[in-house]
């Protein structure tokens, strides 16, 4: 229960529908007793035409409340017909029908309700998980697969509404209407209700016996489907290295004992949960058929019980077996919501470690340099930065160059303060990036990945998704400066053309070129540029060199560099080998000193 109560923490906006659900539930679980204790009187009409009432009742106290009632409408009944018994056979079955319209429309009331309630919820858990999603640091996600965040934000959410939130649907109305129901049926007969709560908590002890393992049950089956979306996720991104490499057959055969996992723990699932039902069947009308012999002993041995008290009271009985059954169906619900909530919750509970300090400073300009001062960092247990050191004047180019894993890509995690140092600080004009709000000191930067990162969205879209107001003018003008404007000219909407899943639709260098447009709209007094031009070829990275020359100009820039030719005019080149700075100076320098930089020029065949 305790992930239910957390999960219901999200009713609170919407307790208004939560309060009127109740109230017509409290109206709904009255009428559907009152409806089969009215059947009483329609039966004496039919069969007891002696029990006729020609003087009027006087009520004499709670304890003969029942007589009285009865009799009451026994009155009423006899003073409409007179002495045609049909007049008050009719009034009698018009009674009936007005309580079972009325016991119907207070259930689509209370039905109306609730729907706005668990609509609501659901929203706003998924609005909430999209939100800690994004916020929650990159670390997080090198941990977890993508196709496992999507199956719980898609299919364990639904999960938890069609279990979890089904629940407030019958937490109110089925008990009370058990309530009323016993109620009444304590009123007709005290000895047959006595001998019911002898018999149906045996029932009831048989049925949660079948749910106790389904929590577990459901979580494998929560757990596969996260699986094989992340198979899906994987193959989608990956599709044209699966066919340059004929893989299909192999990820088929992954896909598909995936498949067949979830086939076999859901066939588990849903056939002991299907077993509810039968056996709920079986054991009610095993009651009932208790209570036949029990009570038919009461009317035609003991004489007890009238004949049309006990039709009444059989049917009361048996609407008790309905409400009994969708509570028992509940419990499974919350057994089977559990893992999802489970699930759900590990999402919405995981501690951000990369957080904003209590007096975040929020930064709006960048005045003198950036620094690394003694900066170690690992991302699991192996030191990929140790006492790191490092300065960035304002107006600079500091180029980084070094074998992969060197550590280059780090140093730009961390400026950006993407990873937190383990030991160590990064300051930006002295001060410490931790107690610089994220979100300002993100905003004094650029970055121009390797990958370019575009979205399915128009060109333009994609631009000003740094700078959401951005004009035509201000748009055009950071297109050009990138070299994008001609190619975005001859596209078939010009700037308003979709450039599709992962803009699909452009070429390499088009698409990184408007990934340097777009951080040149920003426009950020600091650059990081992490490998832009490495995957291009010749003519596209002439193209992109002369848009990132064009971008760093008066800019501070962090460049990371694969190829050192598009490096050699930066003030500064930083040569990393396993985390430490093993030479730094300019291209002529290093070039003149005869080490390591002068070995990769040498090995990329790029020495002047």
């Amino acid at each position: 229960m305790d992930y239910f109560r957390k999960i219901l923490r999200f009713a609170g906006p919407y307790r208004k529908y939560g309060f009127l659900n109740i109230f017509f539930n409290i109206l709904y679980a009255l009428f559907s007793a009152l409806s089969f204790a009215a059947l009483i009187p329609m039966l004496d009409v039919l069969f007891k035409p002696e029990q006729k009432v020609y003087v009027k009742p006087v009520y004499e106290g709670f304890g003969s409340l029942k007589d009285y009632l009865q009799d009451r409408i026994n009155f009423e009944v006899t003073a409409y017909s007179g002495d045609d018994d049909m007049k008050g056979l009719v009034l009698v079955i018009g009674l009936v029908l007005v309580l079972f319209l009325m016991k119907n429309a207070f259930n689509y009331l209370a039905m109306y309700f609730i729907t706005f309630l668990r609509n609501g919820v659901l929203q706003d858990i998924r609005n909430k998980m999209y939100q800690k999603i994004v916020d929650l640091p990159i670390a997080f996600f090198s941990e977890k697969r993508k196709g496992d965040v999507i199956a719980r934000i898609t299919s364990d959410v639904l999960e938890i509404q069609h279990s979890f939130l089904s629940i407030l649907e019958l937490i109110v109305r089925e008990p009370l209407t058990i309530l009323f129901t016993i109620l009444i049926m304590f009123g007709i007969s005290t000895r047959l209700t006595v001998f019911v709560f002898v018999v149906i908590p045996v029932a009831g002890m048989i049925i949660s016996r079948i749910g106790k393992s389904l929590k577990k049950q459901s979580d494998k089956v929560q757990r596969e489907q996260g699986e094989f979306l992340s198979i899906v996720e994987e193959t989608l991104g990956g599709l044209r290295v699966i066919k340059a490499f004929t893989a299909e057959s192999r990820f088929y055969q992954i896909f598909k004992a995936s498949t067949h996992r979830f086939f076999s723990f859901s066939n588990a699932l849903l056939n002991r949960q299907n077993l509810a039902s039968p056996t709920g069947e079986f054991l009610g009308i095993l009651v009932i058929g208790v209570l036949l012999w029990f009570g038919g002993k009461m009317v035609l041995v003991d004489k007890t019980l009238d004949a049309s008290s006990f039709i009444a009271y059989m049917g009361l009985a048996y609407n008790i077996l309905t409400p009994a059954k969708a509570i028992s169906k509940a419990s499974y619900g919350v057994r089977k919501g559990n893992a999802a909530a489970e699930r759900v919750l590990e999402i919405l509970e995981s501690e951000n470690l990369i957080q904003n300090a209590p007096n975040a400073i929020e930064k709006q300009d960048f005045h003198s340099e950036i620094e690394f001062r003694n900066v170690s960092f690992k991302y699991e247990d192996d030191y990929v930065l140790k006492n790191f050191n490092l300065n960035i004047p304002k107006g600079k180019t500091v180029a980084l160059v070094g074998q992969s894993g060197s550590g280059k890509s780090t140093v730009a995690n961390l400026v950006s303060r993407f990873y937190d140092v383990n030991e160590g600080e990064v300051l930006l004009d002295g001060q410490n990036i931790k107690n610089v709000s994220k979100s300002s000191l993100r905003q004094l930067m650029g970055f121009v990945t390797q990958d370019s990162i575009l979205f399915n969205d128009t060109v333009r879209n994609n631009i000003s998704l740094g700078k959401e107001d951005a004009t035509d003018e201000e748009i055009q003008a950071a297109a050009k400066i990138a070299n994008a404007h001609e190619f975005i000219k001859e596209l078939p909407n010009g700037y308003d053309t979709n450039i599709g899943d992962s803009g699909n639709k452009l070429s390499g260098g088009q698409k990184q070129r408007l990934s340097i447009a777009r951080a040149v709209l920003k426009n950020p007094p600091i650059m990081v540029l992490d490998e832009a031009t490495s995957a291009l070829d010749t003519e596209s990275e002439r193209l992109v060199q002369d848009a990132l020359e064009n971008m760093m100009r008066n800019r501070t820039s962090l460049v990371i560099a694969h190829r050192l030719s598009t490096i050699q005019n930066a003030d500064s080149i930083v040569v990393l080998h396993q985390g430490e700075i093993i030479e730094q100076g300019t291209h002529e320098t290093l070039m003149q000193s005869n080490k390591n930089y002068k070995k990769l020029v040498e090995m990329q065949s790029l020495a002047p």
